[in-house]
């Protein structure tokens, strides 16, 4: 039932006020600047953590903006090596994944639909690493690089990181080289096979002028999944990554830093397993129990965390992804000048056993892309502190994307997609060749200052035009599957795919911006308020069209109108107890007009997954984050998120599996929770250590948990598609040496949780719900050697 406006308003006032009771309470907290060691201060301070999310260094207590900072001493401490795993450090940050390119990121639920990848569709949260725009989402599943922090911003950031950050910005920076000699070794070793290696070497290369740094990451580990077909090992980790950087500094005013980096990744992934049957309103004999019994079918395993599979044909998710950058840096004394310039490469190579079974429904479904962009930035900003603190700047961006995919149906498809009575020799060998190309260019001015009307006051106004253009072209060809004249026969096939080819071109402006007013109540103490409009760009469907009912492209679903997102957010930030303890506390309200969804057509076999627009969806909750340090010994953190979104107005929606039936066409799912959102999300951890001076060193102690309550795995919002509440806990304990070396066992999921990391419904919608289980309880070991 839908609930009214009113008690979701007293819902959210609730909230907020339980939450300011909590600040005032004891917390648990996570140092930035990570445990003392034989070259940090022992004082139980928190120091400053300095984030260059305004596009200049600064206190992130003094910036009116709802973020988080991930520092690399917590990434190391808690084996955190990709943004999955990020995810249980961040709980306001979400990945949906099932392989990396149907990968897309959610900061408070909002990003990109959650369905199928489309290449005409761009994510909500920017993907940014030293400064350079990542446009593809799969690239952030390959392992971190020495990292020196990552900064999750919340929110619109529309001003300074324009390019379609309509719900926030991941703003990765990694470590530069310096002209202190310095090298960090690493190797990991663990049950399933874990192998991680990590290497990084940095120093002078000429006197004071060149530095260099080289860093790289080789990580292997077996899948979880064990295929009773072929008794393969499958949904394995296996991947390489490289960085090269040179920093050159000729004198004071100029810096100039290089970067280059390749990264390798060959996967066999992404299996899906059996997870749960969902009967529709179809006959009977075209759901999943009697077309299973019909071809004496039996799954590997009714359970899931069997961690069986039993797919018949390839599974395969490699990905190479390589570029690089330039950054210049010039001081003109109360003026400073920044270049980025950069150029990416990302290419997806994978194989699909698209129906995940032994049945041969689906042998193929493939879709290799190569993707690669350009991108310039200029930026003026002012420095020091004076009353108007100011940067400008100009943004160019240029991407291709090329797709030439395959789609094959076998010898079960006609069966399974179409019915008993059907010859089975019309689908099998059924080919289906997809090419497509899409290009985007965009340009965009930007400006944004601080006016410090007081010592205390300050406003920040901003704004950004975007000009964004878009071409693309589809074409598709089919071939093989029964030779035959009859009409209806050929008919029915046409209604599975059939040939299409369109073309379509758009092009829009759009004003984004924000503003933020500020107040130190005292030197510990800020509260703030915002308001930001964001835009995200218009898109073209690259993946085929739903059909008229004379069998033509429905062209009129070509373009996807922009979106449009409005947040309003109030935000305390607090250090208290001599700077023990840090506690910041914000609440949001957000409304997207023309939310862009990927939804899917109801025709027959359901299978083209297209883009439209939603016409209102509301988001709003509350975020809680605290870091302490009581003592030099102890450090701890803990982060809450509340969050409540709906669909406000979805009248023309896909419909969920359990309400699909034989003239099923759309669904109005306006007031229906908003898919992939967990109305509540946590983590608290902490570190103890103990001094030993005998041996100059040091024994810690660790643990880390997270909770994700349940939450919709579909854009139809089905209850069989609903992704159950879970906690995960990861223990850690070892030796940190003063002279530079460490040891640490770790064991994660310590509690061997049950958990579902992704769920689908497969194709046909024969009421089968297929997904990831989420990984078992695992052991290793890491050595860690500095100098």
């Amino acid at each position: 039932m839908k609930r009214s406006g009113l008690h979701r308003r007293r819902l959210w006032l609730g909230s907020v006020a339980a939450l300011e009771i909590l600040v005032a309470g004891p917390a648990l907290a996570q140092s930035a600047e990570g445990p003392p060691g034989p070259d940090r201060s022992p004082t139980a301070r928190l120091g400053d953590i300095v984030v260059t999310a305004r596009r200049r260094e600064e206190n992130v207590q003094d910036i009116p903006i709802a973020l988080s900072v991930v520092s690399n001493e917590l990434l190391d401490s808690t084996g955190t090596s990709n943004v999955g795993q990020l995810t249980q450090l961040v709980p306001s940050l979400q990945i949906l994944s099932s392989n990396p390119r149907n990968t897309s990121f959610t900061i408070r639920g909002l990003g990109a639909s959650y369905g199928l990848a489309n290449d005409g569709l761009e994510q909500g949260v920017g993907l940014y690493v030293d400064q350079v725009y990542n446009a593809r989402p799969a690239t952030a599943t390959l392992d971190f690089i020495d990292i020196d922090r990552i900064e999750v911003l919340r929110g619109p950031q529309g001003t300074l990181f324009g390019k379609n950050t309509t719900a926030g910005a991941l703003n990765i920076t990694t470590r530069a080289p310096t002209f202190t000699l310095e090298g960090v070794g690493e190797v990991t070793i663990g049950d399933y096979g874990l192998r991680q290696i990590k290497g990084t070497v940095a120093g002078p290369l000429y006197g004071d002028v060149v530095a260099g740094r080289l860093s790289f990451v080789s990580n292997q580990r077996d899948g979880f999944l064990t295929n009773v077909t072929n008794g393969e090992n499958q949904n394995n980790v296996n991947g390489l990554s490289l960085r090269g950087q040179l920093l050159i500094q000729p004198d004071d005013r100029l810096s100039v830093r290089l970067s280059g980096d390749h990264s390798r990744q060959e996967t066999n992934c992404c299996a899906q397993v059996y997870v749960t049957y969902g009967p529709t309103q179809r006959p009977a004999a075209q759901q999943f129990p009697n077309l299973a019994a019909g071809r004496a079918y039996a799954l590997a395993s009714l359970n899931p965390y069997d961690r069986l599979s039993d797919v018949d044909f390839d599974i395969q998710a490699d990905q190479w992804h390589a570029g690089g950058s330039a950054i210049v840096d010039y001081d003109f004394g109360d003026i400073g000048f920044t270049s980025v310039t950069a150029y990416r490469e990302w290419d997806w190579e994978p194989a699909n056993d698209r129906d995940y079974t032994a049945l041969d429904i689906i042998r193929q479904s493939a879709n290799p892309s190569h993707q690669n962009q350009f991108s310039q930035e200029f930026r003026i900003g002012s420095q020091g502190s004076r009353t108007i603190d100011w940067t400008a700047g100009l943004y160019y961006f240029d991407q291709t994307i090329d797709t030439d995919g395959v789609t094959e149906y076998g010898r079960d498809a006609s069966y399974w997609l179409l019915g008993p009575t059907v010859p089975s020799a019309l689908l099998d060998g059924y080919k289906v060749f997809n090419v497509s190309s899409i290009n985007t260019e965009s340009w965009a001015v930007f400006g944004q200052f601080t006016w410090n009307i007081t010592d205390r006051f300050r406003v920040t106004p901003g704004l950004r035009y975007t000009d964004e253009s878009k071409s693309g072209t589809y074409t598709a060809t089919t071939a093989g599957g029964l030779v035959t004249t009859d009409a209806t026969l050929i008919s029915r096939r046409l209604g599975i795919a059939r040939p299409q080819t369109y073309s379509a071109e758009i092009s829009d402006g759009s004003v984004s911006g924000q503003i933020a007013a500020s107040y130190d109540i005292n030197d510990d103490v800020l509260v703030y308020g915002s308001y930001a409009r964001g835009f995200k760009s218009g898109g073209i469907n690259m993946a085929g069209l739903p059909t008229l009912a004379n069998g033509l492209p429905a062209l009129n679903s070509v373009e996807v109108d922009p979106e449009e997102v409005t947040t309003y957010e109030l935000g305390l930030k607090t250090q208290s107890f001599d700077r023990r303890l840090t506690a910041n506390l914000a609440a949001y309200y957000t409304e997207i007009a023309d939310f862009q969804a990927n939804v899917v057509d109801a025709g027959p076999g359901a299978l083209r997954g297209y883009l439209a627009n939603v016409e209102k969806v509301e988001i709003r909750g509350v975020e809680l984050d605290l870091t302490a340090r009581p003592t030099d010994r102890l450090d701890l953190y803990a982060n809450l998120a509340w969050t409540d979104g709906e669909y406000a107005s979805f009248a023309n929606g896909p419909c969920p599996l359990e309400r699909i039936g034989p003239a099923t066409a759309a669904c109005d799912l306006s007031g229906k929770e908003f898919p992939g959102v967990s109305p509540w999300a946590g983590s608290i951890g902490g570190e103890y250590r103990w001094r030993v001076e005998r041996t100059g060193g040091e024994i810690l102690v660790g643990a880390d948990a997270s909770y994700r309550s349940a939450y919709f795995a579909d854009a139809a919002v089905s209850e069989y598609a609903r992704i159950d509440g879970y906690g995960l806990v990861n223990l850690r304990a070892g030796y940190r040496s003063d002279a530079g070396w460490e040891a640490q066992i770790f064991v994660r999921n310590a509690l061997d949780e049950d958990y579902l990391q992704f769920v689908s419904i497969q194709t046909g919608n024969s009421g089968l719900v297929i997904g990831n289980p989420g990984d078992p309880r695992t052991v290793g070991v890491t050595l860690r050697a500095r100098y």
